[in-house]
């Protein structure tokens, strides 16, 4: 039998070749004899292109000046929910921040203080240690106290409000939408591919119709915080809800429950602990958006980065940055602590007094009441001393200056050399690739990994592109994409093996990739813009700093997830430890190292759209170009455009990990 099994296997094995080969020479083919008989395959016909740019603006034009619900106009609408949003920002903000004044502008008069730093860190402590224990309020009082310690206070404060209206209502709107998919099943075919863009399009693609829409302020950063945080609540509430086990929905048949006792009753509640997760992932892409909404009036903690990057103070950009993972480390491990808890059958409730029902709300009143009392008679419990705040801006600063200085010539050289014989001619090389050949040899590998509509689409996209007129520009983020992947791939995969195999290595590690990823992105383009100029080098090193995260920890947690049984198996027949880690190991840990490729593709191209400010002339250069000047359309396109290229990317990827996992036995 198992002679036969593989007698059918060796011609597919032998095909799977043989058509990628035919299809590859004739593509190459096309690419070199093709131009002069058909050149329009090769740059796409200006009198073809789409005028989808100019569709978005005037339609964006209509919904701002014309469109109207009889009562009311569309602007009025927007600016209605605005208004509504401002409602909780505001209190937010006056408790964190401004505290509670009466009047506006520079006349405001505070009536009310916000609560003393003393206060906030007490608070923060006694939720850690309700939800956690001693450990957990000692880290998240201590990442606060570093805030207030390294002057950063204010700006968290007002970050921290954002955090706390954005937080719940893309929790909210995720599990309603979430529901809505996983009752419905148009609903959820409908929403798919929303999220797809939703988590593709570049942020920057779509601050302008929200400026138009909602104002410049707080309140629309909240709704682009919103749109960037929401897509991956709904897709964990659609699984959850999904993986809740038959034996409970039928006890929910049988003791007779509504649709809706079955929604709130039974499915929410035995899917707390998947949607907590969710929850964790919301608040941690807010904490990503800060700068970005920074842009558009949300000020705090990612606008003293982004005012750093300006004047290219790496220092003060630094410690902004730090301050955004602290409170990042404290939301996440909070968050975390909250999922276990609540997740956790509930104690019983026994007739007893206020204080031994309710000890920690009675301990926050008190604690809020004497601080607040004692901040009026000593400044120092409600606001913490500048004469006590430490500061190491100044000495990353001078490091980065000192580098610059003794390593020019060297950082030069590599500079110039990387240039000279890898970027610029990969760039050329894929600029003069045909569109038409490309876009036939993407639908054949969606074709072959995945099936005909997997083909479809990916033609589909690779169409859109060129039809739309942004071939050219895709191609320079496709370039500079594809390097930055290959090295962060190259830099990360000896990390993460080496790593995954040394239990004390990976818990070092594990810190230092949670950190990268918690650094703001913009953190990442100042030393590389000091060292080393403007260009596509600079972007280059960005884009690998900033995306190694993925590959380091997908690998390791690959390699870290075989089977100890088939190591010992493969130590009992004798082989080596290179032979275990190159026949063992990373053949079954190749699944998860595709996904950790398709995550570091994600992240370079979401970091591209950020280094177009370091002089890149891709796509992302096309999405700032478009925010500057407002134009609408202009942006969406070029922001439709990346997403496309993401999608190509995430699905071919995907489908070769399913493939790999298939061959594998794994599935």
């Amino acid at each position: 039998m198992a002679a036969t099994d593989a007698a059918q296997a060796s011609p597919q094995q032998i095909r799977l070749p043989i058509a990628w080969i035919i299809a590859l020479a004739a593509f190459v083919a096309f690419w070199l004899f093709a131009k002069p008989l058909l050149p329009a395959a090769f740059e796409f016909p200006k009198a073809w292109y789409v005028p989808l740019a100019k569709w978005i603006s005037t339609a964006m034009k209509w919904l701002i000046d014309e469109a109207s619900f009889g009562l009311f106009s569309f602007t009025d609408l927007t600016r209605f929910v605005s208004a509504v949003l401002d409602v909780p920002y505001t209190l937010a903000s006056s408790l964190l921040s401004t505290g509670f004044l009466e009047g506006s502008g520079s006349s405001a008069i505070q009536i009310v203080p916000p609560l003393p730093w003393i206060a906030v860190i007490g608070l923060v402590m006694l939720l850690g240690h309700w939800l956690g224990g001693t450990r957990l309020a000692l880290l998240a009082g201590g990442c606060f106290l570093f805030l207030a310690v390294f002057g950063q206070w204010t700006s968290a404060m007002i970050t921290l409000a954002s955090i706390l209206v954005a937080a719940p209502l893309g929790v909210l709107l995720g599990l309603l939408f979430g529901i809505a998919a996983w009752r419905w099943r148009w609903i959820e075919r409908l929403v798919t591919p929303l999220l797809d863009l939703m988590q593709t399009i570049p942020v920057f693609a779509y601050l302008v119709p929200v400026l138009f829409l909602f104002g410049f302020g707080p309140t629309a950063a909240v709704i682009a915080t919103l749109i960037f945080a929401t897509p991956p609540m709904t897709r964990i509430a659609i699984l959850a809800l999904r993986a809740v086990p038959g034996e409970i929905i039928d006890l929910g048949h049988m003791v007779g429950c509504t649709e809706r006792q079955m929604t709130w009753r039974v499915m929410v509640p035995a899917a707390r602990e998947s949607l907590m997760v969710g929850m964790n992932q919301v608040i941690m892409l807010s904490l990503n958006m800060v700068i970005i909404a920074s842009m558009i009036g949300a000020g705090g903690l990612g606008f003293d980065v982004l005012a750093a990057l300006r004047r290219l103070d790496f220092g003060a950009g630094l410690e902004a940055g730090f301050a955004i993972v602290a409170l990042a480390i404290a939301m996440d491990r909070l968050s975390q602590a909250a999922a276990e808890k609540l997740s956790a059958p509930s104690p019983e409730v026994r007739n007893s007094g206020l204080v031994a029902r309710h000890p920690y709300i009675v301990a926050a009143l008190i604690l809020v009441l004497v601080t607040t009392v004692l901040g009026y008679v000593v400044p120092g419990i409600h606001t913490y001393p500048q004469t006590l705040q430490l500061s190491t801006g100044t000495f990353w600063s001078e490091v980065v200056a000192w580098i610059n200085i003794n390593f020019f010539d060297t950082l030069e050289a590599i500079k110039n050399a990387m240039l000279l014989n890898v970027l610029i001619p990969f760039k050329r090389f894929l600029g003069d690739l045909p569109w038409l050949g490309v876009t036939a040899l993407l639908a054949f590998a969606g074709y072959r990994l995945g099936g005909w509509r997997l083909g479809l689409l990916t033609a589909g996209l690779a169409l859109f592109i060129a039809a739309t007129g942004q071939w050219e520009k895709a191609m320079i983020t496709v370039y500079l994409c594809g390097i930055s992947a290959v090295l962060a791939a190259l830099i990360g995969l000896p990390i993460g093996i080496f790593a995954a195999t040394r239990d004390r290595v990976w818990s070092w590690v594990q810190v230092a990739i949670d950190t990268l990823q918690t650094l703001p992105s913009f953190v990442y383009l100042m030393p590389a813009v000091m060292l080393f100029r403007v260009g596509d080098f600079t972007a280059m090193i960005a884009v690998v700093a900033f995306a190694i995260a993925p590959a380091i920890r997908y690998t390791a947690l690959g390699i870290r997830k075989v089977d100890p049984k088939l190591i010992e198996a493969g130590r009992a027949m004798g082989c080596t430890e290179w032979q275990i880690l190159t026949r063992i190991r990373l053949k079954l840990a190749l699944p998860e190292i595709l996904l950790g490729l398709n995550q570091t593709i994600m992240f370079a191209l979401s970091m591209l759209v950020i280094t177009a400010l370091v002089g890149t002339r891709d796509l992302g250069q096309e999405v700032y170009i478009a925010l500057t000047k407002a134009d609408t359309g202009r942006g969406l396109v070029a922001g439709l455009s990346i997403a496309a290229i993401a999608i190509i990317a995430d699905r071919l990827i995907s489908a070769g990990a399913i493939h790999a996992r298939r061959r594998l036995g794994l599935e």
